[in-house]
């Protein structure tokens, strides 16, 4: 995609703090961290959302995650992590090429991922279940 900054970092026009890459991946810095070490993890093909990449990205993907999560915990001392993947503007995605934030968490940040939680009524849980279900 010849507008997609991902892309254009994948591409070496646009720089990029790397901290790991491969025939597939590419993991960076985000310029825009939620804490300091945050890092970007991007398929080098071009996808907008997880749905639409293939498979052997998805798993270089998720693999490179795990990889640079672990690296993080060893530079930083950090004991948690999150992985935050948004799919489509309503889920806040702002870049449209799939990623995944690995962040770093630390025991007193500020950072603080919520939402506010919904039940179910009465038989519904199993309708929402069985409409998913019938796509799988």
């Amino acid at each position: 995609m010849e507008d997609c900054i991902f892309c254009k970092i994948v591409d070496g026009k646009i720089p990029a703090a790397k901290v790991y890459e491969d025939s597939k991946v590419i993991g960076f810095l985000d310029i825009m961290p939620a804490n300091k070490g945050h890092c970007l993890v991007v398929p080098k093909q071009h996808a907008q959302t997880l749905v639409e990449m293939n498979e052997d990205d998805l798993t270089a993907t998720i693999t490179a995650a795990k990889k640079v999560a672990n690296a993080q915990s060893l530079s930083f001392g950090n004991a948690g992590f999150n992985l935050v993947m948004n799919n489509g503007k309503e889920a806040g995605q702002i870049v449209n090429h799939a990623h995944i934030h690995v962040i770093p968490r630390f025991q007193k940040d500020r950072l603080r991922i919520k939402w506010s939680h919904l039940k179910y009524e009465d038989e519904e849980i199993k309708e929402y279940a069985e409409k998913i279900k019938k796509f799988i």
